[in-house]
């Protein structure tokens, strides 16, 4: 078994996903009631800006729903396969805090609980200002939250074994509360095929654990309404703002 060293889940994107699909994630359907609240509050969006959007699982499908969709990612080994299967989807490279593309979209997502590698709440109204800027006025901003302080469980065990394209992962991860505000997830993955053999390497996250009340100073200090989901959406629920007015 070789060993990995100075790599992580996010640079190498086909292993990522082969975890994502292999369990099940659907996300076609996630995708379909994203758009449906986006178009519930804004009848006629017709561009969209996946934040966050990894290797573009989700945006394969929001480039069927809107007229025009982008997505930016701070990470390379994530936008290398999202640029293998979406050739003619725009992809940028950007940090979510500060990113500045120059010109707005109806419609402002960021899905998977990437908000959660924000620190503290100087860096999620950063980052929900930066949305705000790229939005059109009336356009609808959707977040996809890590967990809350109130229903995080701490010392977690998850774990995951799949094939793909002759690729066996197995995946098994530990989470603890870091601090009151964040959590620790350690995870080790064995990446086996022919012709590599096993490979080992780790990873740990640690993700903010944002309050509902920290969510709703973002949204109202970057000028959006906001509103919290559940029920049609699998997870910890969705933040949907709309913009206020013209800026």
């Amino acid at each position: 078994m070789t060993e990995r060293e100075n790599i992580g889940i996010y640079d190498v994107g086909d292993v990522y996903d082969a975890i994502y699909g292999g369990r099940g994630k659907d996300y076609r359907a996630e995708a379909t009631a994203v758009t449906g609240h986006i178009r519930a509050r804004r009848p006629g969006a017709a561009s969209i800006l996946d934040v966050g959007c990894g290797t573009g699982r989700h945006l394969r499908y929001f480039a069927e729903d809107f007229t025009a969709a982008e997505g930016i990612d701070l990470t390379e080994g994530m936008l290398d396969v999202a640029r293998r299967h979406l050739k003619s989807t725009p992809l940028h490279t950007g940090d979510m805090r500060s990113f500045e593309l120059g010109r707005r979209f109806d419609a402002v997502v960021s899905l998977f609980c990437v908000i959660g590698n924000l620190v503290g709440q100087d860096e999620l109204d950063a980052t929900l200002t930066t949305f705000a800027r790229h939005l059109n006025p009336g356009g609808v901003v959707v977040i996809e939250p890590w967990w809350f302080p109130e229903n995080f469980t701490p010392d977690h065990v998850g774990g995951s074994l799949t094939t793909v394209d002759g690729r066996t992962v197995s995946r098994v991860s530990h989470t603890v509360r870091e601090r009151e505000d964040a959590s620790r997830m350690d995870v080790h993955y064995l990446v086996a095929e022919p012709g590599r053999g096993v490979q080992h390497f780790t990873d740990t996250h640690v993700l903010s654990l944002y309050g509902r009340e920290q969510f709703a100073r973002a949204y109202e200090r970057a000028g959006l309404s906001v509103e919290y989901v559940e029920g049609d959406y699998e997870g910890n629920g969705l933040f949907i703002g709309v913009k206020r007015g013209e800026a």
